[in-house]
Parts: structure tokens; sequence; C-alpha cells
């Protein structure tokens, strides 16, 4: 899966990077984007997410999956943080680098502790992998 994408024609499109601190500033560059109520989060890959096969890393995308269900889950539970306790991931296409993947999602049920939340990786309209997350709601002790 590869659809030719560079930086200039992401922001042209609406897409807004996002230098994040931690793990996931280490995976990206992150871009961003508002879809009517939901967000949308995206890399353009290179061959440093390449596995020694030549294809885009698996745990990459699992990384982005997982990053991508959790602030889905925070936007919906009032920005309390939310952290994975168990998440399910089907790969479904081959990624080659230079692709733009893009993960979206919902949340399906959260109860006071709990967010269960689907989603899925695309490259461009074709699904790349699926995949479904527990998410734990923490809440600040006072």
């Amino acid at each position: 899966m590869n659809e030719s994408i560079n930086d200039p024609s992401l922001a042209m499109s609406g897409w807004k990077q996002r230098d994040l601190p931690g793990f996931v500033g280490t995976i990206g560059p992150l871009w961003t984007k508002k879809v009517g109520t939901a967000w949308r989060y995206g890399v353009l890959t290179s061959a440093r997410h390449a596995n020694p096969a030549g294809i885009v890393h698996g745990g990459f995308l699992m990384s982005l999956m997982d990053h991508a269900l959790s602030a889905i889950a925070w936007e919906h539970c009032e920005r309390k943080t939310c952290v994975t306790v168990q998440m399910d991931c089907q790969f479904v296409a081959a990624v080659h680098p230079g692709a733009f993947v893009e993960a979206r999602g919902h949340v399906v049920r959260a109860t006071a502790s709990l967010a269960f939340v689907q989603g899925a990786i695309f490259v461009g309209d074709e699904s790349v992998l699926t995949g479904s997350a527990v998410m734990k709601i923490l809440v600040p002790k006072d």
C-alpha cells in the first residue's frame, strides 16, 4: 500500500503537524486533522519506519493505533487521562515506506472507569490495520 503525499500537501489539506514529547514524538512527526467532530492522526512514513523486509513495521502501526485510540478516548472522556489496558490489532494489508497512514476511531462505550474504542489505520481509502482497545480512565485523586 503506497499513496504519494508530502508535507506541503498535508498542510494544504488541513493537516497540522504536532511536535509531541516522549515516545510518540519519536515515531512521527504526528499529523492531526479534525473532520466534523472526530480527530484523525497520521504519519508520513519513510524508510526509518521499515522492517528488514522493507515494509512498514507492524510495531510502528500498533504504536500509532495505541496513541490514536487513547487520544480519542481522552477527548470523549472530558480529557481525563486514558491508558491502555488491552488492545487487539489485525494487519490487513502491507504498507510501503512513503505512504501516509491515517488512524481513525470512535468510542463504542464508556463507563465511569473504562472506555471501549475501535479504530482502523488507512492508506487512502484502504484499511491496512483494524483494532480495538479497552482504556482505563484515570480519575485524579483529590
